[in-house]
């Protein structure tokens, strides 16, 4: 397509909070790569089916295409020119017509404890709320003794429900309470204690494969190393199979001769814990699938089922 549109730029989001604020930055860095005013980019916010229906776990009424469809219909429809998303609520698999033109630095990655100073000092028995299968198995594979239970929403959701008590804790990721101004909020767990999701922290911006203007522009502000760690993980969620089902972490950083690709896939229990480490050349997805089947193999029966094996 040889279409070029000029300014105004509109820019899809969700309409939550958080996803709203990660618009703003995108925006503002585009804006600030291209010296364009900060009228320069309008932006559509949509509410997300996922926004829509809280009480079911995501896996359970359609996994992560309820974070993206509206959005994706928008840019196919070139009702906007491109979305913004958080990038480990974007399915692995995405349609051919659509790119993952750039992604801002990312943020931290661990995850944060709200309700107890760390994991140890919770009580026994104590109620954890989480939706995410990789923290509830991780949870358990560390404190057998704590009950899981259900929590869906956004940030102030999910902190409203502790309040109200229903959980004695709660687990946030950090880059979203930092990009909310919550920066006193919860005690951040070490990497080596709770591995983070794959594409925890970075956020994303998508657009149409055969719009090569807006991929041109969007690339201005595409951090690499953020990128390639990023893709490196959804390569090994990719060569895993893996669902909104499967309990699953990753996360890759760069080193001298390309990246660390770390993983660990979990039985629901947490009972069964498999992990690796691998470097990587970046862009390397035969790397990543080879790194994902090792992991399968090296798994029990119950737990390659979670993944489809």
């Amino acid at each position: 397509m040889t279409e070029k549109r000029s300014l105004p730029l509109r820019l899809g989001t969700r309409a939550s909070p958080l996803a709203m604020a990660q618009a703003h930055m995108v925006a503002d860095s585009l804006c600030l790569a291209h010296g364009w005013a900060r009228d320069a980019i309008e932006i559509c916010p949509v509410t997300a089916s996922g926004d829509k229906i809280l009480d079911r776990p995501l896996a359970d009424i359609g996994g992560k295409a309820l974070w993206t469809k509206e959005l994706d219909i928008d840019i196919m429809n070139g009702n906007i020119d491109f979305a913004v998303h958080s990038m480990k609520d974007v399915e692995t698999i995405r349609p051919d017509a659509l790119t993952i033109a750039a992604m801002l630095p990312r943020a931290d990655v661990r995850d944060r404890l709200i309700g107890a100073a760390s994991i140890i000092a919770l009580p026994n028995g104590a109620r954890v709320g989480t939706s995410s299968p990789r923290r509830a198995s991780q949870m358990r594979h560390i404190r057998p003794d704590l009950n899981i239970v259900m929590f869906r929403g956004n940030v102030d959701t999910r902190l409203r429900k502790l309040a109200e008590g229903e959980a004695d804790a709660t687990l946030l990721a950090a880059a979203g309470l930092i990009r909310l101004g919550r920066f006193d909020v919860g005690t951040p767990i070490a990497v080596e204690e709770m591995l983070p999701a794959a594409s925890q922290g970075a956020i994303g911006i998508e657009a149409r494969s055969d719009r090569q203007d807006i991929l041109d522009l969007l690339s201005a502000i595409n951090d690499r190393d953020t990128f390639d760690c990023v893709m490196a993980e959804r390569y090994l969620l990719a060569g895993l199979n893996a669902g909104c089902h499967s309990p699953v972490a990753a996360y890759a950083t760069v080193r001298e001769e390309g990246l660390l690709l770390r993983a660990e896939i979990m039985s629901e229990d947490g009972s069964e814990r498999v992990a690796l480490g691998v470097g990587i050349q970046r862009g390397d997805v035969e790397g990543c699938h080879l790194m994902a089947q090792q992991l399968l193999a090296a798994a029990s029966m119950e737990l390659r089922a979670l993944f489809g094996a």
